[in-house]
């Protein structure tokens, strides 16, 4: 049986952005329910380059974040490592930096974590306000459960083919 051991649960997002904030949400969530032994919760916040060593360091990496993927406001969207996009660009200001650079640089160095999924959900609304739109707050037990079935996945490896992880 696989060990959780180095499992990082990284929430990101701007609270006050609208549902950007989707991700602190959940996290928060996350603190006051039950995890297995060796899962630690990050707020990574709007923290950029500093993210790189929590990633760097880590076996396991599991993102919560809003992700638009052009599905309906509040669906769960789950991409896996080779999905996530991760690359450099030219930037005005070493604050522009995000996941995707920061994602490219571990990669870049060989530090990026083989195990390593975004479990996002739709946003409705990103624009300053504070608080998460009725479609998103309606979908974050279904965020939520997707984090707990990654988390069952990692810990006990991935179901041979043709069973239900669980079942």
């Amino acid at each position: 049986m696989n060990d959780l051991t180095g499992t990082l649960l990284l929430g990101l997002g701007n609270p006050l952005m609208g549902d950007d904030g989707a991700g602190l949400v959940a996290l928060e969530r996350l603190r006051a329910a039950p995890l297995p032994a060796g899962v630690t919760l990050a707020d990574g916040g709007t923290w950029g380059l500093n993210l790189l060593p929590a990633v760097e360091g880590c076996r396991r990496l599991l993102v919560i974040d809003a992700v638009r993927s052009g599905q309906p406001p509040g669906t769960v969207v789950i991409l896996e490592r080779e999905e996530i996009p991760r690359f450099l660009t030219t930037k005005l200001s070493p604050h522009q930096i995000d996941l995707r650079e920061v994602l490219a640089l571990a990669e870049w160095r060989g530090t990026l974590p083989e195990e390593t999924v975004v479990v996002g959900i739709e946003p409705a609304v990103v624009e300053l306000r504070a608080g998460l739109s009725a479609p998103v707050g309606a979908g974050l037990d279904a965020l939520l459960a997707a984090v707990h079935a990654r988390l069952r996945i990692w810990r006990t490896g991935p179901a041979p083919v043709g069973m239900v992880p669980g079942a």
